[in-house]
C-alpha cells in the first residue's frame, strides 16, 4: 500500500495530464466543452477516479461521456508517459455533480431568502394581539390610591369588632356588648 500522500500528488498530476491530453490528442468530435474537476487514486496506485463536467445540454453530455469512454485508452497511455509510474493507473470517468448540486442549493437559499423578506414585510406593519408589554409586573404599594387604603382600613374595622364578640362571649359564656 502507498503513501496517502503519494496517492493525493499522482491523482493531481493525472488530472492536469488528462486535461492536457484531451485538449490536444482527443480529436472525437462528441467531446463538447469537458473540464476535468477533481481525479482520485486508490492507496495501491491501480485505479483513477476522475470526474469531470460538461458544458451543455444532456445529448452533449451523454456524447461527451461515450467520447471518454472511448478515449481511455489513449488517455492512460498518456498519463503513463507522463507520470513515471511503474504500474500506470486504470482510470474511470464520472460525471461531477456538483454544479448541479450548487445551483440546487443557490436556488434554496434565495427562495428562502424571498421567504424572509415576505415575511419581513409583512411583521413590519404588524400589531402585537395583546397588550403592549405582555409580561406582568408586581403591584407596588406605592401606586395604589388613598380612597384603596381607607376602603381596607374600614373592612379591618369590622373584622376587629367581630372578633371582640367572639372573646367576650368565650371568657363568660354570655353574649355581652362590647365595652
Amino acid at each position: 500500500m502507498a503513501d496517502p500522500t503519494r496517492a493525493r500528488k499522482l491523482a493531481d498530476r493525472i488530472k492536469v495530464v488528462v486535461a492536457e491530453a484531451l485538449e490536444k490528442r482527443v480529436k472525437d468530435p462528441r467531446l463538447g466543452f469537458v473540464t476535468i474537476t477533481d481525479a482520485r487514486v486508490t492507496n495501491d496506485l491501480q485505479h483513477a477516479t476522475l470526474y469531470y463536467t460538461v458544458f451543455g445540454s444532456e445529448e452533449e453530455k451523454a456524447g461527451t461521456a461515450a467520447a471518454l469512454e472511448s478515449a481511455k485508452g489513449v488517455l492512460r497511455s498518456e498519463v503513463g508517459k507522463r507520470t513515471g509510474v511503474r504500474l500506470t493507473p486504470t482510470l474511470t470517468f464520472t460525471s461531477d455533480e456538483v454544479p448541479e448540486t450548487a445551483t440546487h442549493i443557490e436556488d434554496l437559499l434565495r427562495s428562502a431568502a424571498e421567504q424572509d423578506a415576505r415575511v419581513a414585510a409583512l411583521a413590519a406593519g404588524a400589531r402585537p394581539a395583546g397588550e403592549a408589554d405582555p409580561y406582568r409586573k408586581p403591584v407596588e404599594h406605592d401606586e395604589l390610591d388613598d380612597d384603596d387604603l381607607d376602603e381596607d382600613d374600614e373592612d379591618d374595622e369590622l373584622e376587629d369588632d367581630d372578633d371582640l364578640d367572639d372573646i367576650d362571649e368565650d371568657a363568660d359564656g354570655r353574649d355581652d356588648p362590647v365595652r
